[in-house]
C-alpha cells in the first residue's frame, strides 16, 4: 500500500510529456549565466569583458562563505557583465553574458576522478562536489556540499527524492527511465561520503514504469530500497518524505540530519556521478516545457545561461496568447515577465499558459477553513495570510509563519481566491531582511 502523509491535496497531473525522451537543445548562439544560482552569497567574476572563456570553466566564485561557484556553459568570449532583474522578483543579480564560438573548446581543468571513488574521503568527495558547481535541483538550491557536511555523522538514511508531484513536471520521470543507474551510482557516492547506511528511493505511484526499472537497477544492492509513495501533492517536500519514510516529523527549525536524513534529488544525484566520472561540472539542466500555448512540449536538455524565449522558439514558439510564463511547477514556480529570462540550475520547468481556467474574481475569505485542512504543515493559513497582508510581524511570528513551505495548498484549495501563499511569501521576506539588517547592525556594533 503506497504510503502518504496527512494533509496535502490531489490536483490535475498534466503529465503530458511524460513519454517523450529527453532531447539536447541545440548550442545556442549566446548565454547570460546568473551568479547566484543558489542559496547564500552570489559568486563574484573570475572573468572580465573580453575574455575567452572555455566549456566548463570556473567564471565566477566566493570563498569565506555558504555559495556556489559558476561555470561557463559554451565556449567563447565574454562579453558582457551586467546586472539583471533576479527571476525571484526581489532585487538584481549579475549576468556574466558569453558570446558562443561554437569551437565547443572544454576547459582543460575538466578531469575524471583518478581512482576509487568509494575510498576517498568525506573531504575528497566534498570538494569535488564544490568544485562542480552543484546545487539542488529539485527547488531550493541549496548547495551541495553543504548539505553533505551537515549530514556527516548524523545522517543514517538518504532518501533520493523521485516523488516530482508537481504538475506538469516530467524531467524527473524521463531521467529515471533513461539514466537510472547514474541515479543509483551518484547516490551511493553521496551515500559514501555522508556516512548514510541506507538508500531509500521514493517514487509516487503515478510511475510505475519508472519503479520497475529502478528495482531492475537495484536488485542485488541491500543497501538500496524503493519505496512506492501515494501521488499526491506536495509530497515531495523533504518534510513529507521523511514522514513517510522515517515515521518522524522534523522539528521547525531543523534539518534532516537532525533526524537522521539527508535527501538529494535525482537530477542532482546524476550531476554528482557526472562530476566524478567526467570532471564535468554542473552546466546543463533538464527541463520540462510544457503548457497550453507552447506548440511543442518537450523534455530538453538545455545549456545553462540559455533565453526562455530562445528554448520557447525551439519548442515551435507558442499558441495564441500567453497569459503567463512559469519556471518550475504551476505551485510552487516563479511567474516570469520577460522571455530574456534565462535557464538555472534548479530550472525544472517552463511553462507557458493561456488565460484559460485562470481565476479572475475578486479575492475575499470566506471562512471556511478549508486551507487549514489541507495544511501538510498543520498551519493555519487563514490567519498567516490576514496577518501577512496587514504587516502584523509579531502575530504572524507567533503563528510559526516561518514554517510555512510555500507548498501553496492552501492559495489552490481557495474557494475565495485569495493568494494565500504569496502573501506569506511577502511575510517571510519581510521578516528575513530586517533579521538580516539586525544582524549587521549589531555586527557593526560589537566592531566598535
Amino acid at each position: 500500500m503506497p504510503k502518504t502523509f496527512p494533509g496535502g491535496i490531489h490536483v490535475p497531473g498534466n503529465k503530458n510529456t511524460k513519454n517523450i525522451p529527453i532531447r539536447d537543445f541545440p548550442a545556442p548562439p549566446q548565454v547570460a549565466i546568473p551568479l547566484q544560482q543558489h542559496i547564500g552569497a552570489p559568486a563574484k567574476p573570475l572573468v572580465n569583458v573580453g575574455d575567452e572563456v572555455k566549456l566548463g570553466q570556473v567564471i565566477a566564485d566566493f570563498n569565506g562563505g555558504l555559495s556556489c561557484p559558476v561555470h561557463a556553459s559554451v565556449s567563447g568570449t565574454v562579453k558582457a557583465i551586467e546586472q539583471r532583474q533576479a527571476y525571484s522578483g526581489v532585487g538584481t543579480t549579475a549576468h556574466i553574458v558569453i558570446e558562443n564560438n561554437f569551437k565547443n573548446e572544454t576547459s582543460p581543468d575538466i578531469k575524471p576522478y583518478n581512482g576509487d571513488i568509494f575510498k576517498a574521503s568525506s573531504e575528497e568527495i566534498i570538494e569535488i562536489v564544490r568544485k562542480a558547481g552543484i546545487s539542488g535541483m529539485g527547488g531550493a538550491a541549496f548547495p551541495t556540499y553543504a548539505k553533505i557536511s551537515s549530514a556527516i555523522g548524523k545522517a543514517t538514511e538518504l532518501i533520493v527524492n523521485c516523488a516530482e508531484c508537481e504538475p506538469y513536471i516530467t524531467e524527473n520521470h524521463r531521467l529515471m527511465l533513461e539514466q537510472p543507474d547514474d541515479i543509483i551510482n551518484g547516490a551511493k557516492i553521496l551515500m559514501h561520503a555522508t556516512g548514510a547506511k541506507h538508500i531509500t528511493v521514493a517514487v509516487e505511484d503515478n510511475k510505475m514504469n519508472a519503479v520497475k526499472v529502478l528495482e531492475k537497477v537495484t536488485e542485488n544492492d541491500k543497501d538500496i530500497s524503493v519505496r512506492i509513495l501515494k501521488t499526491k501533492y506536495p509530497q515531495g517536500d523533504e518534510r513529507q518524505l521523511i514522514y513517510v519514510i522515517k515515521g518522524v516529523r522534523l522539528p521547525a527549525g531543523k534539518l534532516p540530519a537532525d533526524v537522521g536524513c539527508v535527501i538529494f534529488n535525482a537530477e542532482t544525484c546524476i550531476a554528482v556521478n557526472n562530476a566524478v566520472k567526467t570532471g564535468m561540472p554542473l552546466i546543463k539542466s533538464v527541463v520540462t516545457v510544457d503548457g497550453d500555448a507552447v506548440k511543442t512540449p518537450s523534455n530538453l536538455r538545455i545549456p545553462l545561461g540559455v533565453s526562455l524565449g530562445d528554448v520557447i522558439d525551439f519548442c515551435g514558439g507558442t499558441v495564441g496568447d500567453v497569459y503567463k510564463i512559469i519556471t518550475g511547477g504551476p505551485m510552487m514556480g516563479a511567474a516570469q515577465w520577460d522571455y530574456n529570462a534565462v535557464v538555472m540550475k534548479n530550472t525544472s520547468a517552463i511553462l507557458v499558459l493561456s488565460d484559460s481556467g485562470v481565476v479572475k474574481d475578486a479575492p475575499a475569505c470566506i471562512h471556511c477553513g478549508k486551507c487549514v485542512g489541507v495544511c501538510p504543515m498543520r498551519l493555519m493559513p487563514n490567519y498567516l495570510a490576514a496577518f501577512s497582508k496587514v504587516g502584523d510581524d509579531e502575530s504572524a511570528l507567533s503563528f510559526n509563519v516561518m514554517s510555512c513551505v510555500e507548498c501553496g495548498c492552501c492559495t489552490y484549495t481557495c474557494p475565495g481566491n485569495v493568494p494565500i501563499v504569496q502573501y506569506i511569501r511577502t511575510e517571510k521576506a519581510k521578516i528575513n531582511a530586517a533579521r538580516k539588517a539586525a544582524a549587521a547592525k549589531q555586527k557593526e556594533s560589537e566592531g566598535k
